[in-house]
């Protein structure tokens, strides 16, 4: 039976309305007629007439219109679909289980294969249905096909319109299901990115971190030949990766490469500072180190200079002998290196200086100084706190230390200012207390840490931007408090007691400002930093804890009350006892936190006891408190400790460092140093 196509819209608008004039002219002829009967007798033949040839045209010629409307719309579908089928852009219609239904010429070239009811991912793995488009979302993809890169565009389709070859019944059935794929061939566009992106230059700068001391350690004659070695071995590598390098002064040097061989260097783990290290005259064991500072992605070579300058900061920072990249699209700056306990003391006393004097202009401008160290604060963020606090009493300021938790370690001594009629009754305040009076006109100091989550308070850091910070671990990578108006930073003295009091002695000229309790409480904490003047210590931390003697401090004092009781004393001889050694290297233990106040200082000291066991590289002690995990970290100059818990998310510096984790449990927080150490191992970067 043959079917009848009715028009409809606009198209049978169009054609009807002649039909709707001649009821205008019947109309018109019967208002004439009211005026003349025979002019609206002429009028109703012409009218007639154009109404009969109306009709005849309207239902003979409307067969012959409409056969001549579905021959141009036939004939315009197939231009669509030839253009459709021969588009220079690869196209396909799959249902949703990635099923090809319908693919053109391109991507059956491309596809190499007859694609009908062949699966998508057959030629695309990469989409899953979990990287399917919706209605509302389409999906972009980047991949790649037969060595050529490709975006594909994945769109829902809700209306069949194909060819022939398309299963229609199928298409039907699958009407709400069809996904349409376009590939855009990217490749050049691809390769000349990543051209533009290896030919950007990296600007690095390089410093000797030991200049002074190496070359006083040896005689004149040798001099020229350890600076011809250095410069021999730095010019080498240089050229090996097509770099500009020019020297700066005796010990600085500027140097610019394509980043094309950022990933050559990272890959060979900057084995320029390795090498420079092994360099050696007959200096007396002193090695030359060097540091590395690099600024990567600068739009500009004077940001890229602004970052490399970061870079090498944070680089001798940590104690130099390492490479830092700072990148534009990081906040955080990448460490690689420092596999030997830095001694750099270059220009330590006029840093002191200069950062003392930063300290007393900034004091001097606040009406309040508040003070306040690490969370479970131990003897020297306690007595980093004191000598900060003497300052800004000699300076007539007022000054609040901030104490949550009092430890073990610092009840002893806290109890005394208590009790003492000569401090105020606030010198010690809560973190309530502090948010309450800190405001713009407040100095804030933190001391002993430079980790906003490990400080006592981390809500003040934001209610001024009047921030010190005195410290003397290694900072972890990027997490550091960001942007204080002074930041001084060193891993070189022994403790923040030490760098207090340095900064103290500038700042008082030498006056014995300090009172008896303040000296006993800063000499404590450097008594514990160094386990008792036996880690990391020199000529600073002598200097530091001369001064200290000088103004009252007592031996006999502080070891009284630094005494341990027989509960943490047994805890650290069971640790001890339990023990595991890891590869033969590594020392792990657990202290149990039950019964005991301050169980992170017990696992601090079990760590420190653990590095007199022979063989042992480093120490790594476990325990518990407050719902956290707490990691303590020891070493002598075999392992850097600080790289390992800069991994864990932690910090330090080279043979003291520490990480803590609220995410698991003692046996997982082992696991995971022990996978770090593994890595380590297998990188190279930890050798027997």
């Amino acid at each position: 039976m043959r079917r009848i196509i009715k028009l409809k819209g606009a198209m049978r608008l169009y054609l009807s309305w002649p039909i709707f004039l001649t009821f205008l002219l019947i109309c018109m002829n019967l208002s004439i007629l009211t005026v003349s009967k025979k002019a609206a007798a002429v009028m109703a033949i012409f009218v007639l007439i154009y109404a009969v040839v109306t009709v005849l045209l309207y239902f003979v010629k409307k067969p012959l219109i409409i056969n001549e409307l579905v021959h141009f719309a036939a004939g315009y579908s197939q231009v669509q679909r030839k253009l459709l089928k021969e588009l220079a852009i690869p196209y396909v219609v799959m249902d949703t289980e990635g099923t090809i239904l319908w693919a053109n010429d391109e991507f059956m070239d491309l596809a190499q294969f007859a694609p009908r009811q062949k699966n998508i991912k057959a030629l695309i793995p990469e989409i899953t249905s979990n990287n399917l488009p919706t209605v509302e979302k389409d999906v972009t993809l980047h991949v790649e096909v037969n060595e050529r890169k490709f975006e594909v565009c994945l769109r829902t389709v809700n209306t069949p319109d194909f060819d022939e070859d398309i299963l229609w019944q199928d298409m039907q059935r699958r009407a709400n299901e069809l996904i349409a794929l376009y590939m855009y061939d990217e490749t050049e566009i691809v390769a000349l990115r990543q051209e533009n992106e290896d030919k950007k230059l990296v600007v690095g700068l390089l410093y000797l971190d030991n200049y002074e001391e190496t070359f006083e350690s040896i005689d004149e004659v040798r001099r020229s030949l350890l600076t011809a070695l250095v410069d021999r071995k730095i010019n080498k590598y240089m050229t090996s990766v097509d770099a500009i390098i020019k020297k700066l002064e005796k010990d600085k040097y500027i140097f610019v490469f394509q980043q094309k061989y950022l990933e050559q260097i990272r890959a060979n783990k900057f084995s320029l500072v390795e090498e420079v290290r092994g360099t050696n005259v007959g200096n007396d064991g002193l090695s030359v180190t060097i540091s590395i500072g690099l600024g990567v992605d600068a739009d500009t070579y004077s940001e890229g200079y602004k970052f490399a300058q970061m870079a090498i900061d944070k680089a001798l920072g940590n104690g130099g002998d390492q490479t830092a990249i700072k990148y534009k699209s990081e906040t955080n700056i990448e460490t690689f290196g420092a596999t030997k306990e830095s001694n750099d003391s270059r220009n330590s006393k006029t840093k002191a200086r200069v950062k003392a004097d930063d300290l007393k202009r900034l004091m001097e401008s606040k009406e309040r100084v508040v003070v306040m160290g690490h969370v479970k604060g131990d003897s020297d963020s306690f007595g980093a706190a004191i000598g900060i606090y003497r300052i800004a009493k000699m300076l007539n300021k007022e000054v609040h230390i901030v104490i949550n938790e009092v430890t073990g370690s610092i009840r002893p001594m806290l109890t005394k200012f208590l009790e003492s009629p000569e401090y105020e009754d606030d010198m010690f305040i809560d973190s309530a207390k502090a948010q309450k009076l800190v405001d713009d006109g407040t100095l804030l100091v933190v001391v002993d840490v430079n980790i906003p989550g490990r400080t006592e308070c981390e809500a003040i850091l934001s209610m001024t931007k009047a921030i010190a910070v005195i410290d003397h671990h290694r900072a972890g990578s990027g997490n550091e408090i960001m942007n204080p108006e002074l930041r001084y930073v060193e891993t070189y003295p022994s403790s923040a007691c030490e760098m207090v009091a340095e900064c103290l002695q500038f700042i008082a000229n030498g006056a014995k400002v300090l009172k008896p309790l303040e000296a006993d409480a800063m000499y404590a904490g450097i008594m514990i930093d160094t386990n008792n003047f036996v880690v990391k210590t020199g000529v600073r931390t002598a200097e530091a804890t001369a001064y200290l003697h000088r103004t009252g401090a007592s031996v006999a004092r502080v070891r009284k009350m630094l005494r341990t009781d027989m509960q943490e004393y047994c805890a650290k001889a069971k640790s001890i006892a339990e023990a595991e050694i890891f590869e033969n290297r590594f020392a792990f233990a657990v202290v149990e936190s039950a019964g005991l106040t301050s169980p992170t200082e017990v696992a601090a000291q079990t760590a420190n006891d653990l590095m007199d066991i022979n063989g042992v590289m480093a120490s790594f002690v476990f325990t518990q408190s407050g719902g956290r995990v707490f990691i303590s970290a020891r070493s002598i100059d075999e392992l850097n400790v600080q790289v390992v818990t800069n991994r864990l998310g932690g910090g330090g510096h080279f043979s003291v460092a520490g990480a803590q984790y609220d995410d698991c449990d003692i046996p997982e927080a082992i696991e995971r140093v022990k996978e770090v150490l593994r890595q380590m191992i297998e990188e190279g970067e930890i050798k027997f």
